[in-house]
C-alpha cells in the first residue's frame, strides 16, 4: 500500500536520487545533498512548532510503498513565499497602441517582471519515479496536500498558487529562455535554473530589465510556449484543474510556464472533505469507491487511498488499512471521495 508521509532526515540518500532523475525544471530540489538536507530540517521544524500565521514554513511529504519501505516520490507546501526574498513571475499585460487618423489599433501583448503573488502558498516540489506511476499513485501525491491544508488552514494563505514546470527538451533546452532569458543571463538554462534553486534569486533583480517586454519582439519558438507546460508536467496540470486551479496570466521568468491559482476554501477536495470517526472492522473487505483518507496528526500526517463502501457517521476501516494511516478506533479520520 502507498501512503503519503512527512519526510524525514532518513530519506535524504531517496530525496537526492529523485532530485537527480528528474532533469531540467525541477528547480525547487536540486540534486545537491546538503542543500537537500537544509530542506527536511526545514520541513520537520515547521511540523514541529505552533503556527499563528502562514510564514517561513516548508512541510515536504514523500510517498512510501508500505510493503517495502521504498521512497517514490515527493511533493511540498511551501507556506508564504517571497517573505525572505523577492518572489518573481512575469505578468502577461497588453499594451495598445493606437491612432484614429491612422485608422490603426494595436493589441499588443507584453511581460511585466511581478512580485504579486508574495505571501501566497505554493504547491511546490512534486515528483514521482517512473515505477511508482499509476493505480491513482499520482491523484494521491497531488491531492494529499489539500487534505493537509484542510486540516490546517490557519497554517497556510487565504490563496494557493502552483508553478508548472513550462516547455524544454531532453537535453534542458527551453525555448522561452533562449529567446529572452538568455540575453540578460548569459548563462545556459540549467545552470540558471540550478542557482535559482538553490535559494539565490537575488540575482534575478539586478539582471532582469525593470521595463514591460513586447512579446512581439520575442522568437516564434519562444511565444509558442508562454503559458505551456512540459509534457510530463500536463497530467498534474489537469488535477490541480479539476481542482478548481486556473491560469490568471502569470508566467516563470525562466522557461515561461503557467502559474496556476485557487483560493484555499475553494479547492475541490478541501471543501468535499469530511471528517468522521473510525470504526475498525476486521470481516471489512475491499469494495465501493476510490476516496482519500487521511488522520488529523500533524507531525505523524499520513494519507491514502482506499476503497470506501457507503458510510453514514463513522468510515468503516480494516486493520490493515488503519495501521498503515496510524488511525484507531475512535480516532478522528478526513475523508475526501474522488
Amino acid at each position: 500500500m502507498k501512503i503519503i508521509r512527512p519526510i524525514r532526515s532518513g530519506d535524504l540518500a531517496a530525496l537526492v536520487h529523485m532530485a537527480e532523475t528528474a532533469g531540467a525544471g525541477f528547480t525547487s530540489l536540486p540534486p545537491v545533498p546538503e542543500f537537500l538536507a537544509q530542506k527536511i530540517a526545514l520541513s520537520e521544524q515547521s511540523f514541529a512548532v505552533n503556527v499563528v500565521d502562514a510564514g517561513h514554513e516548508r512541510y515536504m511529504f514523500v510517498m512510501e510503498e508500505t510493503d517495502t519501505g521504498e521512497i517514490g516520490a515527493c511533493c511540498a507546501i511551501e507556506a508564504a513565499c517571497g517573505l525572505d526574498e523577492a518572489f518573481y513571475n512575469y505578468r502577461v499585460g497588453v499594451a495598445v497602441h493606437a491612432s484614429r487618423e491612422l485608422g490603426i489599433y494595436n493589441s499588443v501583448p507584453t511581460l511585466y517582471l511581478s512580485n504579486d503573488l508574495t505571501g501566497t502558498s505554493v504547491l511546490c516540489s512534486l515528483y514521482m519515479k517512473p515505477g511508482f506511476r499509476g493505480a491513482g499513485s499520482g491523484k494521491l501525491l497531488s491531492k494529499c496536500r489539500f487534505m493537509f491544508m484542510a486540516n490546517y488552514p490557519g497554517r497556510f494563505s487565504a490563496k494557493v498558487i502552483a508553478e508548472m514546470r513550462g516547455v524544454s527538451n531532453e537535453h534542458g533546452h527551453s525555448p522561452f529562455w533562449e529567446g529572452l532569458g538568455r540575453h540578460f543571463f548569459s548563462v545556459d538554462y540549467d545552470r540558471a535554473e540550478h542557482i535559482v534553486g538553490t535559494g539565490n534569486k537575488a540575482f534575478i533583480a539586478e539582471l532582469m530589465p525593470p521595463h514591460p517586454i513586447y512579446t512581439v519582439l520575442l522568437p516564434p519558438e519562444a511565444r509558442a510556449v508562454m503559458g505551456k507546460v512540459h509534457a510530463q508536467t500536463a497530467p498534474a496540470l489537469h488535477l490541480l484543474e479539476q481542482e478548481g486551479f486556473r491560469y490568471q496570466g502569470y508566467i516563470d521568468i525562466f522557461d515561461g510556464g503557467p502559474s496556476v491559482e485557487a483560493p484555499l476554501a475553494d479547492i475541490r477536495t478541501v471543501r468535499r472533505s469530511q471528517l468522521l470517526p473510525v470504526e475498525i472492522d476486521d470481516t471489512q473487505h475491499a469494495g465501493g469507491t476510490l476516496h482519500l483518507i487521511a488522520n488529523t496528526k500533524l507531525g505523524d500526517f499520513r494519507c491514502a487511498i482506499t476503497e470506501l463502501a457507503s458510510y453514514a457517521g463513522s468510515v468503516i476501516l480494516p486493520p490493515a488499512v488503519a495501521t498503515a494511516l496510524d488511525l484507531k478506533a475512535g480516532d478522528t479520520a478526513r475523508v475526501s471521495a474522488l
